[in-house]
């Protein structure tokens, strides 16, 4: 917010720019979410095909999209699953996570980061994030490390990567496995090197509010061999067709199932959605790189906000644009000014609630009295209290962008320190 547009605001009278939820005119007159996919005629015509093929699922389609995807982010393999919650699941199984076992992520994540841990009967242990790029601290990391820990689970919040060399150096001195949790960061890259291919194992999601969709659907990348192997018994209710893998092959007709997996499968009707998708993936993300740039001139200035901040080591996909505000410079909360914004037609949002703050995992931390005490991350709480979530996909338009630094700008100046009257 330059000084121009304080100036206007101030000597033009508080109903100049009098906020919706006071009763002035919203920025917008029709509702602009967070996100959204973008579908064109030739995702359409490619489901279309599938439709009108004699495979719906498991398919050449899905084949080729495992493979495409995995040279996109130059892996060896990759197995798709039917969510990227699923995926999560079956890169901690494959991982060998059991019973007793610790895996370590962030707070600032979807539940299913940590979730993916008890459904093996596993504990999550969350360590803090670094108070600047909003990821998981390696330092924090280090602390947390057990006997009991098996997996470190880093999350690229928002799309921006990870530190993963001291990440990776901490896996080596004590043997454990790094899946990474990149269902933010399709298109990222970690010191010019492609988000997908650096670590043991690494999840993508492509629910639609992501870079490409697949409507549900997800994936795990690996360069091993085995851990494939593990992921296609699991996400195929642990069962076995290939004659070399069966303990007693009895005829063509004949499969085991070896272990206990889920039917967590992807079908070709989603994989050609995904084939088509991944097609565009560089234009989807020269877009939110664009809109992005946009914010970041637009807010750079505001002293009541802070941008994100990007690390050297990182190029960023961008899925998500955080604002934090900065309360010492604001006469509202972060509650009035979301609902602000929300009555300005600004589809805002907040990623995330730590995940150790829901009713579920209170009761983990502390069974005795449900306090936070067995989880707490100071860095976590207070980032979340600030947070913002500003829309950003690629169907928006200048306009739609316009419109949100607009709301923002408006906002911002009704609740900051520079108008008297609230």
């Amino acid at each position: 917010m330059d000084d121009q547009y304080r100036q206007k605001g101030r000597h033009n009278g508080p109903g100049r720019h009098l906020p919706a939820i006071a009763g002035g005119r919203p920025v917008r007159e029709t509702y602009l979410p967070y996100a959204r996919q973008w579908i064109e005629e030739d995702d359409i015509r490619a489901v279309t095909r599938v439709l009108r093929s004699d495979w719906l699922t498991t398919g050449p389609t899905l084949a080729e999209f495992e493979r495409q995807f995995a040279a996109r982010v130059g892996a060896r393999y990759a197995v798709a699953f039917s969510s990227g919650t699923a995926a999560l699941h079956g890169a901690c199984f494959a991982a060998g996570v059991g019973r007793g076992d610790e895996v370590i992520t962030s707070p600032i994540t979807f539940a299913a980061s940590a979730n993916c841990a008890l459904y093996l009967g596993a504990k999550p242990v969350f360590a803090d994030i670094d108070p600047h790029t909003y990821n998981i601290d390696p330092a924090e990391i280090e602390k947390k490390i057990t006997p009991a820990t098996r997996v470190i689970l880093p999350v690229h919040f928002t799309g921006q990567p990870c530190d993963l060399d001291p990440i990776h150096a901490l896996a080596a001195k004590h043997n454990l496995t790094v899946i990474e949790d990149a269902a933010h960061a399709l298109g990222a890259e970690y010191r010019g090197r492609p988000i997908g291919g650096l670590s043991d194992m690494t999840i993508f999601s492509f629910h639609p509010v992501k870079h490409i969709t697949t409507g549900e659907g997800g994936m795990v990348t690996t360069n091993s061999e085995e851990y494939r192997q593990w992921l296609l018994l699991f996400r195929n209710h642990g069962i076995v067709r290939d004659p070399d893998l069966l303990v007693d092959d009895q005829g063509p007709w004949y499969y085991e199932m070896q272990d206990l997996g889920y039917n967590y499968r992807l079908t070709d009707i989603q994989a050609a959605l995904g084939l088509s998708q991944l097609a565009r993936l560089d234009r989807f993300l020269e877009r939110r790189r664009e809109i992005a740039q946009m914010y970041n001139e637009a807010f750079a200035h505001l002293p009541e906000v802070t941008i994100p901040y990007q690390a050297p080591h990182a190029r960023s996909a961008w899925h998500l644009y955080v604002l934090a505000l900065n309360p010492d410079r604001l006469k509202a909360s972060r509650r009035r000014i979301f609902e602000a914004l929300r009555a300005e037609n600004i589809g805002v949002n907040v990623h995330y609630i730590p995940v150790y703050r829901h009713p579920y995992y209170r009761w983990l931390g502390d069974p005795d009295s449900c306090s936070l005490s067995g989880f707490y991350c100071p860095n976590a709480e207070d980032l979340y209290q600030r947070i913002i979530t500003l829309p950003l996909f690629p169907a928006m338009t200048d306009r739609d962008v316009r419109d949100v630094i607009a709301a923002v700008k408006k906002v911002i100046l009704w609740y900051s320190g520079d108008v008297s009257v609230h």
